[in-house]
């Protein structure tokens, strides 16, 4: 390695060998001992080169360079600036926390017939793809580090191949993973045929028209919302998150999802150039539809990762709110709103990588030490697993933008660039951005009602199955790592000012201006815009909670309380002994009025039938995406595929016939 490279370069380099050197590790698990903690040693020494990478990326001007790698007329080449050090961090941080969860989870599978070998190769492969996407500084080193990511997630997702329903998954997840690819690739091409090469630089450079902008963004729009899980390309995305390793499920969700976001950012404010305002519009609205549809379809599941899955792209449309309405101001010549947009995404993009990463931990403890993910069959976890129990609240605190944790402060940062409305003058646009922080403002209740129906449900009561009776704490390296997120999510939320001085870096790079006002009144005061518009303090917002808390203590403990009388409660008119599980209030119950609201938006499929033990409540709710975009889709390609299996005869003269017939057209088009 070069020894004039710029350090940031260096710890980047570290990051990728390390984990390709826990792909390698890995093939030696089961014949070598201490194989295992060698691949999630280098794992999270992947982890923390990432994250040092990252915060001196944002912390000094940008570095480039070249690999001897790629073809012989186009080396790779790398560039890390303080956008690609941001996700660099974000990348980091998770893949940290998942090395030292890995080690206990990973247990069931030593002993099982899925080779544990190949979870960590492919692992390894998808953190060093994830890595190479942000280092990537050409069109080729980012497609192909972009399909050594896809790739590596799909023989992950049907890692645990013996269910049909995984293979279904990844089959779908690759799939649209390939349009969605293809789609980039087209994207690119725009690009670099305008701009005489396949590098970033001449694709800053090029000079497109407004046409051929708006066809190359919508390009990138299409195949990075795919892999994002924008409405209505999010039909892959609740299917493979469940069936991924939970530790997994973390990564897909808390960072490669942040990794497209980090591609759309990178392509349309970076490389291509001038920004139309109609762009924030269609990004505005469908990652207003995303959000209210993410949480609508979330409250609706019983299975929790696919609760979790959906409340993803819930949150990846709360971040594609942010950057519509940077967008929006950009073009319309008001940096400032436009800047405090694009800081708002990403400061949720953090934020989501830390919480949703927590929950899917916290998931998989619960998937660990029950082997269950119904809700249905949950309850009374909190005593029997009370660490998982506390983090698992402050990742559902955090994502239901619950103060001072830190979903709140990125939330608020949105609702106070839509807040920036007044200063456009189209009476269209000054119209549709109140709508859009509405849809927000709903979304947000709608999460909170969703995270008290998951934790009271699971959490609390009784349990309702043998094996959550029998459910008992997971290790100590599996608790250390939802400590750890969990920590993240509250400092994040209590030190946003300190978090916005490394974040106002990507602005000042990316768009030349950053947001100082935002910090200018130091640690203790946020002020987006300015202190007279609006402000918000976490560390007195804490303060308070703990003062209250502390007088309710003191008032319990020391004033004149009521004698209490303690008797059985109630026990729903049933007289013949203790209240049981099956008297609590179940997942379905608590979400039954939302659905009666919202019921046109779902395909509900609901039975009940008579038993001889009683009556039999049957519920399935169905996505509408499916009827109204894909089934159509497979409806048309099957029918063209019977269509195309008429050829197949059976007969040499006609396949002779039709080769013959190809032939001749192809000359024709030659000559």
């Amino acid at each position: 390695m070069n020894p004039t490279l710029p350090l940031s370069l260096i710890l980047a380099y570290v990051a990728v060998l390390a984990a390709l050197g826990s792909a390698v590790g890995a093939l030696a698990t089961g014949r070598l001992p201490g194989a295992k903690g060698l691949m999630f040693l280098l794992l999270g020494a992947s982890g923390a080169a990432a994250v040092a990478a990252g915060l001196t990326a944002l912390a000094s001007a940008p570095a480039g360079g070249e690999l001897p790698l790629g073809l012989p007329w186009l080396p790779w080449h790398v560039r890390l600036d303080a956008l690609a050090g941001f996700f660099l961090m974000v990348v980091g941080v998770v893949v940290l926390a998942v090395a030292v969860y890995g080690p206990g989870y990973v247990r069931d599978f030593e002993h099982g017939q899925d080779p544990l070998s190949v979870l960590g190769a492919f692992t390894g492969l998808f953190v060093a793809g994830m890595l190479l996407v942000v280092l990537a500084d050409d069109a080729f080193l980012f497609m192909v580090a972009w399909e050594l990511m896809s790739l590596s997630s799909y023989f992950l997702v049907v890692y645990q191949h013996e269910q049909a329903a995984n293979r279904r998954a990844a089959f779908l997840y690759l799939l649209m993973a390939h349009i969605g690819a293809l789609s980039i690739l087209l994207g690119y091409g725009v690009l670099a045929a305008f701009g005489g090469g396949f590098a970033f630089e001449a694709m800053r450079g090029a000079a497109l028209s407004p046409l051929w902008a708006s066809v190359a963004f919508g390009l990138a729009f299409v195949g990075f919302g795919m892999k994002a899980g924008l409405v209505p390309m999010h039909a892959w995305l609740p299917e493979a998150h469940p069936a991924a390793p939970s530790h997994i499920s973390a990564l897909m969700s808390g960072v490669m999802l942040k990794v497209a976001v980090y591609g759309f950012i990178r392509f349309t404010f970076d490389l291509i150039g001038q920004i139309q305002w109609q762009w924030g519009v269609v990004v505005l609205i469908i990652g207003s539809i995303s959000a209210l549809m993410g949480v609508l379809y979330a409250l609706m599941q019983h299975d929790l990762k696919r609760l979790l899955a959906y409340h993803s792209v819930e949150n990846i449309g709360i971040i594609f709110i942010g950057l519509g309405l940077g967008l929006i101001f950009l073009a319309t010549g008001h940096p400032v709103a436009g800047v405090l947009g694009l800081i708002a995404a990403l400061y949720h993009t953090l934020n989501h990588a830390l919480f949703k990463s927590l929950l899917f931990l916290g998931a998989g403890a619960i998937l660990h030490a029950t082997h269950e993910r119904d809700l249905e069959r949950m309850g009374g976890l909190l005593r029997r697993m009370p660490w998982t129990g506390f983090y698992f609240l402050i990742g559902c605190i955090s994502i239901s933008a619950l103060p001072p944790f830190n979903g709140f402060v990125s939330e608020w940062l949105t609702f106070q660039t839509a807040l920036q409305s007044w200063q456009l003058s189209g009476g269209v646009l000054r119209s549709l951005i109140p709508v859009a922080a509405a849809m927000l403002a709903l979304t947000g209740a709608l999460a909170a009602a969703c995270f008290v129906k998951v934790y009271g449900v699971a959490f609390l009561g009784q349990a309702r199955s043998r094996r959550v009776r029998r459910a008992r704490p997971v290790t100590f390296g599996m608790r250390s790592a939802q400590g750890f997120l969990a920590l993240l999510c509250l400092l994040a939320g209590i030190f946003p000012t300190s978090l916005l001085q490394w974040l106002n870096a990507v602005p000042e790079q990316l768009l030349g201006r950053g947001l100082s006002a935002a910090t200018a009144h130091g640690w203790l005061w946020l002020t987006p815009v300015a202190p007279e518009m609006a402000s918000y303090s976490a560390p007195i917002v804490l303060l308070a909670l703990v003062l209250l808390w502390w007088l309710s203590a003191l008032v319990l403990r020391r004033g004149r309380v009521r004698q209490v009388r303690r008797c059985d409660p109630w026990d729903c008119g049933f007289t013949d002994g203790l209240p049981t599980a099956r008297m609590q209030y179940t997942a379905t119950a608590f979400a039954q009025p939302i659905r009666r609201v919202f019921g046109l938006l779902f395909h509900v499929d609901e039975k009940v039938e008579r038993e001889a033990g009683g009556m039999r409540h049957q519920l399935h709710v169905g996505d509408r995406a499916w009827e109204l975009f894909y089934v159509p889709v497979a409806q048309r390609i099957q029918a063209l595929s019977r269509r195309v299996t008429r050829l197949q005869r059976g007969n040499v003269r006609v396949y002779l016939g039709w080769s013959l017939g190809t032939l001749l057209v192809l000359l024709w088009l030659i000559s």
